[in-house]
């Protein structure tokens, strides 16, 4: 059987719509409003006998997609042809006042079986706040809709990036990574003021943290894993880890087994930019078993310890040795506490580069490199 399509409507579509929506099927027309307005030349007059939509359920929420259904009196349900959906990005109070609005994504589906299925990356983006409202509609001889009221109005938030997506951007950064180079440390840049802190309050002991918003936007990790962020990066020339650094002069250094062996998990994070030519990798380290490995295990990618495109460690003559990818900038978060005694931390000579901060640093939507095809 020839499945059915579904489009949107914007001001200016740009996107095609062949796999939009499974079980739809739209035709271009004009929509009223929520409030039943409609310009003169719209072709929708209002019918009162047609069922209005209530008890709104939404299910099975994607990153780009969801299922809706709901509730309708019988009278005069034979008469509908069509389903008018009116979908919004729900205001952000916080957002910039200054940027212009999004503009409303009006759905027009062939009337079929409840629930149906709504996808499309253009106007779904993945960890985001909707509202959503239905009214039915009778398609006319002369071409022209009869329509029902608008059903109220419901909320809802769509998920992270599946395992399925972030593999899809595993594979894009693979394709960048470049050769490997050997490194022996992680480390970690803060300020002074900054490691005094954690002698005198935590007893030494560095404690992981909730990640920031940095990256993509539909990572399942910000705002969601605890851990701590170390860097392993290397100079070409020298094989030891950059003198400048943007988080502070102070660094704390570990030697790589101690985080980094047997007995940790590696999973893939996140891949992404910041308008810039330096494409950044996360990865997440977690000691097995531990509370951070159950999170990751059930949302990231894992990878080979000993075989993969960004971070490896192997055994050379009863000696580990550890090799990072060249041409991206890893973070790794690692999801237990770390103490400072197993490592040094002494005061780095370079510069503070506070440009190439990564702190809550938004991705660059536009980036072919590092963006796949679903909301960013």
């Amino acid at each position: 059987m020839e499945v059915p399509r579904l489009d949107h409507h914007m001001s200016s579509p740009t996107s095609p719509c062949e796999d939009v929506i499974k079980n739809l099927s739209l035709e271009a027309i004009q929509l009223c409003d929520r409030d039943g307005n409609k310009s003169q030349d719209s072709g929708i007059a209002e019918m009162e006998e047609l069922p209005v939509p209530h008890n709104i359920k939404i299910s099975n929420i994607t990153c780009d997609s969801f299922k809706i259904s709901w509730d309708m009196d019988s009278k005069s349900k034979e008469r509908i042809t069509h389903y008018f959906i009116d979908l919004n990005k729900k205001e952000n109070k916080n957002s910039n006042k200054f940027k212009h609005k999004d503009v409303p994504t009006k759905l027009v589906a062939k009337a079929v079986p409840l629930p149906m299925t709504v996808r499309g990356h253009w106007f779904l983006s993945p960890r985001t706040e909707y509202t959503v409202a239905v009214q039915t509609a009778s398609k006319q001889v002369d071409g022209d809709y009869m329509v029902s009221e608008w059903s109220e109005i419901i909320e809802f938030c769509t998920a992270d990036y599946s395992k399925v997506h972030l593999t899809q951007l595993l594979e894009k950064a693979e394709v960048i990574a470049g050769r490997m180079l050997k490194f022996s440390v992680f480390y970690r840049n803060q300020h002074k003021e900054y490691f005094d802190y954690i002698r005198e309050q935590h007893g030494s002991i560095l404690q992981p943290s909730v990640k920031d918003n940095s990256g993509s936007h539909g990572s399942p990790i910000s705002g969601k894993l605890e851990g701590i962020f170390f860097s392993c990066n290397t100079e070409f020339n020298t094989g030891k880890p950059p003198q400048d650094s943007p988080y502070g002069r102070y660094r704390f250094e570990i030697a790589a087994e101690k985080l980094f062996n047997p007995n940790t998990n590696l999973y893939f994070g996140d891949f992404y930019c910041m308008y810039t030519a330096y494409h950044y990798v996360i990865l997440v380290l977690a000691p097995a078993g531990s509370p951070g490995d159950e999170f990751c295990k059930q949302r990231l990618p894992q990878l080979n310890l000993q075989d993969n495109k960004f971070l490896t460690c192997t055994e050379e003559d009863g000696v580990m040795i550890f090799h990072h990818a060249q041409d991206v900038i890893l973070e790794v978060i690692y999801t237990d506490p770390v103490d400072l005694s197993l490592g040094t931390v002494a005061e780095i000579t370079g510069h503070q580069l506070m440009s190439l901060s990564t702190a809550n640093a938004k991705k660059d939507p536009s980036c072919k490199t590092c963006n796949i095809s679903v909301g960013r």
